[in-house]
């Protein structure tokens, strides 16, 4: 088991921005300066948010950086995201920030303000999105590095090879018992509304439910923190979690379920059809089919999420809705009442939470302001023929996401290019690298 770090060094206080990736970045400041942190005297290079994948700055794709002097950003931090670091020295805690220019105005990257701009519509329109997510993702063996491939954990092994599925095993939960343990306490601690821990399919596969918030921007800290609890608790035993969308060839992707719903300024779920025809929820669906193409760069953000998309999964394939069925892309599981929703399924645990939920309720926003029709609904017993389809290529998606209207509308055209660039640029290479797939199948036969 690995050194548990709580009990050594001096407590800090951690400034945590979100980059483009959903990574969080930031600095260690020791905890008497937590003034200075709240009042938003702290600075980073505001290329932080630009950097890819690998951590590069790209600077000739965005000239953010030594182009024009690499200059500040003000961290601005959100004092309802300060919280205890349970994992680190006593005293320790962590805040959000958001990134502003020196002039003040919240930076054109900041996924958080992207969000935020999105959660403005609504307000002028009088109507709160209320979203909840559910994160999965993969438990693995602390070995990793120096294996170079994942693999699960060893309670779950024998003989070398996983013990079988595990969808809602009570066994696999008890026997990583003590990892799942420490990671409610991490998420009570930080206030996470963490609510239901399942098993799911993949061998050390696991989701965590968190609890409907009334404040998007709310529901995606939760998240983005949720998914840095979840290393955390894994590191102080001795494993590693994982949120690729597809760590295994074998085994089941990682998906990132929303929920959503919309209240009016009196509190009533405006998609309530009250046992009627429900319009809204047909509309807004509409809405999100519509712009899923679009937007599934932001959904599917790197070459391995394509591969969670496969015919027979429980990964949508097909742009197409339904009440309670588990194969669409949007799936309405309540019509009626104060729990009517939508359950948007398409996006990889991969995803920024901040950026994911702008494109959704971005698409919801085009079906509340427009009556828009989803087309035939998927049923049990009727799948609509010829459906149009997600791609399963990194670089079309790059694509569409670099041109669509929509995208410009929803993140503004300079985020728009950033991303699209910064994003081609990681598809490209992608492309031009030789796998060992190639060398195992090509080499020998040709």
């Amino acid at each position: 088991m690995a050194a548990d770090n709580a009990t050594k060094g001096t407590a800090r206080i951690e400034v945590l921005i979100a980059d483009m990736n959903g990574r969080l970045r930031g600095k260690q400041i020791p905890i008497e300066a937590e003034k200075k942190v709240l009042s938003g005297a702290v600075r980073v290079p505001t290329s932080t948010q630009s950097l890819d994948i690998w951590g590069y700055d790209n600077d000739e794709i965005t000239g953010l950086s030594m182009t024009i002097g690499d200059p500040d950003g003000i961290c601005v931090a959100d004092p309802r995201t300060l919280a205890d670091m349970p994992w680190a020295p006593p005293g320790s805690k962590q805040v959000l920030a958001t990134m502003h220019e020196l002039d003040g105005s919240p930076s054109f990257q900041d996924p958080r303000a992207i969000l935020s701009s999105v959660l403005e519509r609504y307000k002028a329109l009088g109507l709160t999105p209320v979203v909840a997510t559910e994160l999965e993702f993969y438990l693995l063996a602390g070995d990793w590095r120096e294996r170079g491939t994942p693999s699960p954990p060893p309670a779950l092994m024998y003989r070398g090879e996983p013990n079988g599925y595990q969808l809602y095993d009570m066994d696999a939960v008890d026997l990583l018992g003590d990892y799942l343990e420490t990671l409610r306490a991490y998420a009570k601690a930080q206030n996470l509304p963490a609510d239901a821990t399942t098993a799911e399919f993949g061998p050390g596969q696991f989701e965590v439910n968190l609890l409907h918030r009334p404040d998007a921007l709310a529901a995606a800290d939760d998240c983005i923190l949720l998914k840095r609890v979840a290393e955390q608790a894994a590191r102080k035993h001795g494993l590693k979690s994982t949120c690729m969308a597809k760590p295994y060839t074998d085994h089941a992707g990682s998906g990132l379920h929303v929920h959503a719903s919309i209240i009016d300024d009196k509190g009533h779920n405006i998609l309530d059809a009250k046992g009627g025809e429900p319009v809204k929820l047909k509309s807004i669906s509409a809405g999100l089919l519509q712009t899923l193409l679009d937007a599934q760069l932001v959904f599917a953000p790197y070459a391995n999420s394509y591969r969670r998309f496969q015919p027979g999964s429980f990964a949508p394939i097909d742009l197409t809705w339904g009440y309670g069925h588990r194969g669409t892309a949007i799936r309405i599981p309540e019509k009626d009442g104060p729990g009517a929703r939508i359950e948007h399924r398409v996006a990889g645990a991969d995803a920024n939470p901040y950026l994911m939920l702008a494109a959704i309720l971005g698409g919801i926003l085009l079906g509340l302001e427009n009556d828009l029709d989803p087309g035939e609904e998927t049923t049990p017993n009727h799948v609509p023929a010829d459906a149009p389809r997600l791609t399963h290529d990194f670089l079309t998606a790059v694509e569409r996401f670099s041109t669509s209207p929509f995208i410009a509308d929803i993140f503004g055209m300079r985020y728009q290019k950033l991303y699209g660039d910064t994003k081609r640029k990681e598809a490209i290479s992608h492309l031009r690298t030789v796998s060992d797939f190639d060398y195992r199948t090509y080499l020998p036969r040709l």
